[in-house]
């Protein structure tokens, strides 16, 4: 079996692409997408086995991946492994910025490392990655960034170290492709709503009821795809989405449009879009 993208074969052929976060849930996605539409993929994380795995993946569907271990919160790593990048595999077109995590708590309950540890992860980490690529290759060749962020509209009751850190990253997405813009490069993101991905086993038994009744906040009555991710990643990253730059695309099914407050019926007309062949059913989700 191989990727079944919607988007046209060799799209991306002789191109190399990083992602961060490469070696699990959507940046394995999205990784396993760009390589079956031709990239060289760079997979980019902290854990070798992770993206040795996604690379062996990627070499057996028949494409061309790399496997890099960078702590993307390191400023001298990051700029050795984008160096590194660049030189193995000889350019650079683009950057998927995935990489990030966080921990449920309240806001009272998040010491300063704590606080610190989700800011650096994911907004100092996603900016060091894009001043890097943009630096050391794409404002000589021009080329596109997509910053993976979170529905935080409204606020993240639980999570406020991460909703804070990922709107610093939009008006980082905003500003980037204001002051890049005459390099050739855009700079967008996507903000995922509730999708199954792996990272949902992450978190401690307790939330467990709590996720899977996710889907009943949304219109639709369902969680979304990694697939459904990856392909918005792919347009923002292709020639069609070349006079789109400084936005940023919620992808949670209207999740964040006013659902808390409106009565929601049965959903129908429903079915996902899942192209990944070798996508898997979070652990969290499996017994529903």
């Amino acid at each position: 079996m191989s990727y079944e993208s919607v988007f046209r074969p060799d799209l991306f052929r002789g191109q190399t692409i990083i992602v961060t976060g490469g070696g699990s849930g959507i940046g394995r996605c999205t990784a396993h997408e760009l390589a079956s539409l031709g990239a060289r993929v760079a997979l980019v994380g902290r854990k070798a086995e992770k993206v040795e795995t996604v690379k062996a993946e990627i070499t057996e569907d028949g494409g061309i991946a790399s496997a890099h271990v960078c702590d993307i919160r390191d400023e001298e790593a990051v700029k050795t492994t984008v160096k590194e990048i660049i030189d193995q595999h000889g350019g650079l077109n683009g950057l998927v910025n995935n990489a990030g995590g966080q921990f449920p708590s309240p806001l009272a309950s998040i010491n300063q490392k704590g606080w610190e540890t989700v800011v650096r992860t994911n907004l100092t980490g996603g900016f060091l990655m894009a001043r890097e690529a943009y630096t050391q290759k794409l404002s000589k060749t021009g080329g596109a960034i997509v910053n993976i962020v979170a529905d935080m509209w409204g606020g993240m009751p639980g999570m406020g170290h991460s909703g804070a850190a990922r709107a610093g990253m939009v008006n980082f997405t905003q500003t980037a492709a204001v002051e890049w813009g005459t390099s050739g490069v855009r700079v967008n993101a996507v903000a995922p709503g509730w999708i199954a991905s792996s990272g949902m086993d992450s978190y401690p038994e307790s939330m467990k009821q709590w996720i899977r009744s996710l889907a009943d906040a949304v219109p639709i009555k369902r969680l979304g795809t990694e697939a459904e991710v990856s392909s918005a990643i792919c347009f923002l990253l292709s020639p069609a989405a070349a006079y789109i730059s400084g936005d940023t695309l919620r992808i949670d099914a209207g999740s964040s449009q006013g659902g808390r407050v409106w009565p929601l019926p049965k959903a129908k007309n429903n079915e996902p879009f899942n192209g990944f062949h070798r996508s898997t059913k979070p652990n969290v989700l499996k017994d529903e």
